[in-house]
């Protein structure tokens, strides 16, 4: 529903509400066209390996057990990356110089207020910008963060971050935060593009705080996305109830199964589901059908794991460099803090 008035301004507009300015480049009916796309080229097509992009497992069901993950005994990206910013938030805050604090993603947890109170601290803290492609979700989470925060300048932005990157707004000396380990997702060619993307649009000084999950034991990497529980088994078949709502298809999610190995060729961790048995699934949407044969893989994610100095290389390749590198006790996973040149 809007509220207020439309105001001009690049992509789709903006609309000033009482707490928050929300600017949406993201069209009704975007995310069902992107999915018809990926599926005609990662499922239809003929010969090679079947993949969809982790980005269609977030449902509001898949989010939900994603939230049940990060509380695993086995799932430990999420505590550690916590456990580095209550210790070194403020770090944070005074090597950045920030005065903006932009986020990729989630903007309603504890990371976020962790970053803004000590930002808030320095006594230079004056916006806060969320990003997210969930237009629904952004604006609950904004106004939250508007309201604990009085003075604080909120300005949303509804888009997604592997196409809309350049509308981050201007301004201020910003620090850019892609947290979660979420940029594993990612390539490596795909995340070069990112990083050329992201430090294209920065001024010389702004910055980025980047999480990363470390390289690390294979059986402990097995462990967290093989949980005892089977949530992550879950989480990972729930993108065919996703498949059968949105298109129409009849995948049968128990005749795949979860399995997740470390390929040790790329370097990353590889959410696979695995056909039981020889089937056909049709698409109405798509007027396809999908043969899969008895042991053939559907890859939904990977999540690339890394060695420092990769991280560090990597984000040099772009024009970024590393200012500072924080890690959790057990050196886990680390938070990189680089600045544009």
């Amino acid at each position: 529903m809007q509220q207020g008035g439309w105001m001009g301004g690049t992509g789709l507009g903006m609309r000033r509400e009482p707490e928050v300015t929300v600017e949406v480049h993201v069209r009704p009916g975007d995310a069902q066209r992107a999915l018809r796309s990926e599926v005609l080229a990662g499922l239809c097509g003929e010969g090679g390996l079947r993949e969809l992009s982790p980005k269609w497992l977030y449902d509001e069901r898949g989010s939900q057990l994603f939230d049940e993950i990060t509380r695993l005994p086995e799932y430990y990206p999420t505590r550690r990356e916590r456990e580095i910013l209550l210790a070194h938030a403020g770090d944070i805050a005074r090597a950045s110089g920030a005065d903006t604090l932009i986020e990729l993603g989630s903007g309603s947890s504890e990371k976020t207020r962790l970053l803004l109170d000590a930002l808030r601290s320095t006594g230079r803290l004056e916006r806060f910008v969320p990003f997210d492609v969930s237009e629904a979700f952004l604006r609950q989470a904004a106004r939250a963060v508007a309201g604990e925060y009085p003075g604080l300048r909120v300005h949303a932005v509804v888009g997604d971050f592997e196409r809309h990157l350049e509308r981050l707004p201007k301004g201020g000396r910003r620090l850019v935060a892609f947290l979660g380990g979420t940029i594993g997702n990612l390539k490596p060619a795909e995340r070069a593009r990112f990083y050329g993307q992201l430090a294209s649009g920065m001024e010389p000084g702004e910055g980025l705080l980047l999480g990363t999950d470390l390289l690390k034991c294979r059986k402990r990497l097995f462990a967290a996305y093989n949980d005892s529980a089977g949530v992550t088994a879950a989480f990972n078949r729930n993108v065919l109830h996703v498949l059968n709502r949105e298109l129409g298809a009849d995948f049968a999610p128990e005749a795949f199964e979860h399995l997740a190995p470390f390929d040790e060729e790329n370097g990353w961790v590889e959410m696979r589901l695995i056909s039981q048995r020889a089937q056909t699934v049709k698409l109405p949407a798509l007027e396809r059908y999908v043969n899969f044969a008895e042991g053939e893989v559907l890859r939904t994610e990977v999540s690339c794991k890394f060695r420092p100095e990769q991280v560090e290389a990597e984000l040099a390749a772009a024009g970024l460099y590393l200012a500072e590198r924080w890690t959790d006790a057990a050196g886990d996973f680390a938070l990189s803090l680089a600045l544009k040149r």
